[in-house]
């Protein structure tokens, strides 16, 4: 469903941010990060000078490479555009993170090792979402290896990490007792 009609106005900035999920070939998986920032008119940067219309003013990518325990192996950052030419030197901060699992303490960890001044802002907020596009790309696949149907999370023995997560998956929806019958606590 669209959002409803708006009172008038001008489309002045876009914000892109892609995220993808790879499993490879060592076992590991890849979750990659693209962000730009494009406006829709022209304007004078101290550092790069003119730019034009749709020129991405921010681009910056991330890939983090985990294990199925999702432990963070590596981070490769890179900041294509900037508004400040020291802007990309900050880049290398981001293997602060490897070691530090996804999961609960997710955002407190990245704040920790890559927040204010130790990071970028953009670098930094795209790793937040990155724990999601990650589940999002293991479970299913490892859940498929196992001769599991992709939505029977019922089967195991541990308690699915997505339970609680979010109003769907609270232990006390039709969700979780339909999917996960023994964690489910509503009446």
């Amino acid at each position: 469903m669209p959002l409803p009609e708006s009172t008038a106005r001008k489309h002045v900035h876009t914000r892109a941010i892609d995220y993808r999920g790879y499993e490879r070939e060592d076992g590991l998986w890849d979750i990659e990060a693209h962000m730009t920032d494009k406006k829709t008119y022209s304007f004078r940067n101290n550092w790069r000078g003119e730019m034009k219309i749709g020129e991405p003013l921010h681009e910056m990518l991330l890939r983090v490479t985990i294990d199925d325990n999702f432990v963070i192996q590596d981070v490769i950052a890179v900041t294509d555009n900037s508004p400040f030419a020291m802007c990309p030197s900050i880049t290398p901060a981001y293997k602060a993170l490897i070691g530090i699992q996804m999961g609960a303490g997710w955002r407190k960890a990245i704040r920790m090792k890559v927040g204010g001044v130790q990071g970028c802002t953009h670098l930094t907020e795209l790793l937040f979402p990155m724990a999601t596009v990650a589940m999002q790309t293991i479970w299913p696949l490892l859940r498929h290896k196992k001769n599991r149907a992709d939505s029977d999370v019922s089967s195991s023995n541990k308690r699915p990490l997505v339970i609680d997560t979010c109003h769907a998956w609270a232990s006390d929806s039709p969700v979780v007792k339909e999917n996960a019958e023994k964690y489910y606590t509503g009446d």
